[in-house]
């Protein structure tokens, strides 16, 4: 099967691109610092929004805590009544919101390492941008110093 002309076109741009970019390195670069900054943004943007989300699950844990506190001082009356059939359903009752709260415990622990995961790649890009940062002012300093180089062979040869 050929290939569409779409992919064709895609093909070809891609080959400009790749042609463009070791034409001038410089500009690879730019374009790599662009990336680690778009990808910096994403992360952060994602560690954000998981601290929102384990607000959110603390404060669901912390209404459930206080209703199963609520729901244990009604079982305790029911009881000293001598309504057991409503004790037992009240207990029922605490029984789920205990899974409840055991489910909502669990889904913060898994964004606690979501987090941790977020975390590690930020500080991992952190690095890469400081140490790239130092790459790109020693790459531009070569680039300016190499153009200055041409520009000298340029003079001296029209000297002659």
């Amino acid at each position: 099967m050929s290939p569409s002309w779409l992919d064709q076109l895609e093909q070809g741009l891609e080959e400009r691109l790749a042609a463009f970019l070791r034409a001038n390195p410089y500009q690879e670069l730019l374009l790599r610092q662009q990336h680690q900054q778009d990808r910096y943004r994403r992360l952060q943007r994602q560690r954000q929004q998981l601290q929102q989300e384990a607000e959110e699950q603390r404060r669901q844990l912390l209404n459930v805590a206080d209703t199963v506190q609520e729901w244990s001082e009604r079982i305790k009356r029911a009881k000293a009544a001598g309504a057991s059939n409503l004790a037992d359903r009240a207990q029922q009752h605490v029984n789920n919101l205990m899974e409840q709260g055991r489910q909502l415990w669990a889904e913060l622990e898994q964004l606690g390492t979501r987090f941790e995961v977020v975390e590690r790649q930020l500080d991992e890009l952190s690095h890469e941008a400081k140490s790239s940062s130092h790459s790109l002012e020693d790459d531009w300093e070569k680039f300016e110093a190499q153009e200055a180089l041409e520009t000298l062979k340029r003079e001296r040869a029209q000297e002659k």
